[in-house]
């Protein structure tokens, strides 16, 4: 219960801040449902030049984008601010989240919860189901699962490239590249079919970095579509396990990352 107090606290202290200024909050909202939009002209604009992209049509290249979109959007909503683990580390300002006798990771999210990230979530949200409804599918039991399934998985795979990124910071000096490209651009790739990309891209994006298991192999179950590059048709029934390594792994890293921590003045 003292630790709940604790939460509710730190969670509320952040809260407040952000919506003290009820007009600038609100333009912050529609500054990052906006970004949703900007990112969705890019395939808009594609796809006035062709027909199709690596097999798939508008509409399906879109279903893509908005599994990937929606899981993206709420990972970056719950643990993106990980982000600033670099910044805490340079001020010094981690020792104080250290002393605490509470979860690091837990501190940083409920302390640091960004509400104008919602305003992506939503947006996401209404753009998945607005093509779900709109490509007409065949709902058996398996593609019903399946669409629950999918932006969670999403969700789960981003927030522990989220956590992973955070874990970086702890060994390099300068981790701002290194991170962005890791997660920001995991996250536009998953927006896309992996045919767009070279075989060895596409496979590195698929089994090293899951970006594929975000967007594209979901997509594919839910249109009862095979993978023009062979891979097998069960491997989308993969995904949650495929989260649950993704998480593991980027657990691991960060309990590493805070035991090679020495402090401000190490």
């Amino acid at each position: 219960m003292a630790d709940r107090r604790v939460w509710t606290a730190l969670l509320r202290a952040g809260l407040a801040g952000q919506t003290a200024y009820r007009a600038s909050f609100a333009l912050e909202l529609l500054g990052a449902a906006c970004a949703v939009g900007l990112d969705f002209i890019e395939v808009f604009a594609i796809f006035t030049r062709v027909p199709q992209l690596a097999g798939l049509s508008y509409l399906e290249v879109v279903l893509v984008f908005a599994i990937a979109s929606t899981g993206f959007a709420t990972a970056d909503a719950v643990v993106g601010q990980t982000d600033a683990v670099i910044q805490h580390v340079r001020k010094g300002t981690f020792d104080v989240v250290l002393l605490r006798p509470l979860s690091v990771l837990g501190q940083l999210a409920a302390a640091d919860v960004q509400l104008r990230r919602l305003g992506r979530v939503v947006v996401s949200v209404l753009l998945l189901a607005v093509v779900l409804v709109r490509l007409d599918l065949d709902w058996t039991p398996g593609r019903v699962v399946m669409a629950v399934v999918a932006p969670l998985v999403a969700t789960v795979v981003f927030a522990a490239l989220f956590v992973t990124a955070g874990a970086v910071s702890f060994w390099l000096v300068e981790a701002t590249e290194v991170t962005s490209a890791l997660t920001y651009g995991s996250a536009y790739l998953a927006e896309w079919p992996t045919g767009v990309l070279t075989a060895v891209l596409a496979r590195f994006f698929t089994f090293v970095i899951p970006a594929a298991f975000c967007g594209y192999l979901p997509a594919l179950t839910l249109l009862g579509r095979s993978d023009p590059g062979g891979l097998p048709g069960w491997l989308p029934w993969a995904s949650p396990l495929v989260a649950v390594l993704a998480a593991g792994l980027s657990g691991l890293l960060w309990r590493s990352g805070i035991r090679h921590y020495v402090g401000a003045g190490g």
